[in-house]
């Protein structure tokens, strides 16, 4: 797809009008978390969006300053003893993620789930809901999509954030946030409005929330929102004051071992965050692309090379952006690129007038991605998807990155996903009923194209229900690989358990590196036109039997 398609160029640019407006708080507010400069977050927005824009493979995902890393940033500059040491630390994980892309690390994304994918969007989107409520209602505590956590003495921290804001609330701020949702609301029911594309209503119910609140102060009203409740973006005197906001990295401390850890937990941490967002943006992705994973390293890497080499924050590609693109309509990553031009615009040409924008307008925009994320509908659907073997591992993650964090809630996720698959590969996964053979009759077992040590617990558990005296052929023509443990345990079975159970065992079709002779050598593949696969069974004077009687007769190792 050609980067400036004229298809969706109005809409690309539309979309990154509105992701600008969401990331400018975020760049803002990640950056006084992580103990920054202000103007750092800024330079990792206008980074993330232009130059990880310009050379990732997603035409979706938004990079920039992530809520993620604020922990550990914090951390780093107290350690290091300055931000220009953190900025070597955030240059050397940038080439780190640049070796791990040629290195065709992002080969890990394939291996997530996709209900761990699912909760992990459902858990951001009540977490941006939750994040956003005090500065709905006028009460600035919380940092914009900061992942808030379980404190050491068993408190939630934002649930009294949220119960103080409210107590708190400013009324003039729950007006704007009130009409701004209108606004959002009407621009998504009213089909008039839909075929309006040009205007976005996200970037009209920012402007309705500044002429209101402008309304609010020419009238002079006690309804009026402070300055403290509004976006606040650096302002320079001068040009030389606007150049003194960036920094420069002391590559002095380069042989500090704490320099050294701090960049690979950095490139761990944003790798890991960087490729669970990828996987969500393509789920998301309307026209059903995939992205290059190792491609996206190494633009990660890139990227945080450049932002930290002239004082930025690292980046990661971050979901709350990314979901703001894609339900602004954006389609292609002009939109990321656009928003990243927009910023840097911005802080050079009007940052007096975007510092009218009240925090309530931005958080309605954000309670309607949230709850986009969030909604119940993705909870119905992942239960009636798979009941309990999808629901469970998807409740889990949604959970579990409420109460943690985002890296620990999805490894707790993946747990309890493996724990189901492993729990799946317990029971028998072919069609195996023992009541439905007699003794003395023959079972035919034919084996996948690759048996792993996952199918070990279930072949054990058939080989100990097997009907006593009776015969059982292990048919491995079909199969590919089979797992060193699998295959002493079908030895083990051949020479010792099936003699105590008085079962006799043919093998056929296992090959010479199997190390075990066959017992039997016919060929127990054909194709029958009226099905896809039929394994027959020797029979009495060599017949063979039709399809539908096998499956009666027979069962298949099923593939992981």
């Amino acid at each position: 797809m050609s980067l400036f398609s004229t298809k969706y160029l109005k809409s690309d640019l539309l979309s990154g009008s509105v992701v600008f407006l969401v990331a400018l708080p975020l760049c803002l507010g990640i950056a006084l978390a992580s103990g920054a400069p202000l103007f750092a977050g800024i330079i990792a927005g206008i980074v993330g969006g232009i130059v990880v824009g310009s050379l990732s493979n997603s035409q979706l995902s938004v990079s920039g300053p992530a809520a993620g890393l604020t922990a550990i940033i914090l951390t780093a500059i107290a350690t290091l003893g300055s931000f220009e040491a953190f900025l070597l630390a955030g240059i050397i994980a940038g080439g780190i993620q640049l070796l791990l892309g040629f290195a065709k690390a992002g080969i890990i994304s394939n291996y997530l789930p996709s209900n761990v994918i699912e909760g992990m969007l459902a858990a951001i989107g009540i977490i941006i809901i939750l994040s956003q409520i005090p500065h709905a209602v006028g009460y600035n505590s919380i940092h914009e999509n900061q992942f808030f956590n379980i404190g050491s003495s068993g408190d939630i921290p934002v649930i009294g954030s949220i119960v103080q804001s409210i107590n708190f609330m400013h009324p003039g701020a729950l007006v704007v946030v009130l009409a701004s949702l209108a606004v959002i609301i009407l621009f998504q029911k009213n089909k008039t409005l839909q075929k309006i594309k040009a205007i976005p209503g996200a970037l009209v119910a920012v402007l309705t929330g500044v002429l209101i609140n402008e309304g609010f102060r020419i009238t002079g009203s006690s309804l009026y929102i402070s300055e403290r409740f509004l976006v606040s973006l650096p302002v320079p005197s001068s040009f030389s004051e606007f150049l003194g906001q960036f920094a420069v990295p002391d590559f002095t401390a380069i042989s500090n071992p704490q320099v050294w850890i701090v960049a690979l937990t950095l490139a761990a941490v944003a790798s890991i965050e960087t490729l669970l967002c990828i996987e969500a943006a393509d789920k998301m992705d309307p026209l059903k692309r995939y992205t290059n994973t190792n491609t996206e390293l190494k633009a990660q890497g890139i990227g945080n090379m450049v932002s930290c080499f002239i004082g930025g924050l690292p980046v990661t590609s971050v979901i709350v952006r990314t979901s703001a693109n894609v339900n602004s309509g954006g389609r292609t990553k002009l939109a990321a690129i656009s928003h990243g031009f927009f910023l840097l615009i911005a802080v050079v040409s009007i940052p007096h007038l975007l510092n009218k924008i009240p925090l309530a307008s931005l958080a309605a925009i954000l309670f309607s991605i949230g709850f986009k994320l969030a909604s119940p509908k993705v909870f119905v659907h992942m239960w009636n998807n798979s009941k309990k073997f999808q629901f469970i591992p998807f409740v889990v993650t949604v959970v579990a990155i409420i109460a943690t964090d985002l890296l620990v809630g999805v490894g707790v996720g993946l747990a309890v996903s493996i724990f189901f698959i492993l729990k799946g590969n317990l029971k028998l996964a072919y069609f195996f009923k023992r009541d439905e053979f007699k003794e003395g009759e023959t079972i035919h077992m034919e084996l996948a194209q690759e048996v792993s040590f996952l199918n070990k617990a279930a072949i054990k558990q058939t080989f100990a229900h097997l009907p006593k005296s009776s015969k059982l052929v292990i048919d491995a023509s079909n199969t590919i690989y089979i797992d060193h443990d699998v295959l002493m345990l079908i030895k083990n079975f051949y020479n010792f358990g099936s003699k105590d159970m008085g079962i006799e065992v043919d093998l056929v079709g296992f090959r010479k590196e199997y190390k075990m002779e066959n017992t039997r050598h016919y060929v127990t593949s054909v194709v029958d036109p009226n099905a896809s696969i039929v394994s027959p069974v020797e029979v009495e004077k060599g017949q063979r039997v039709p399809n539908h009687i096998l499956s009666m007769k027979s069962f298949t190792m099923a593939e992981n």
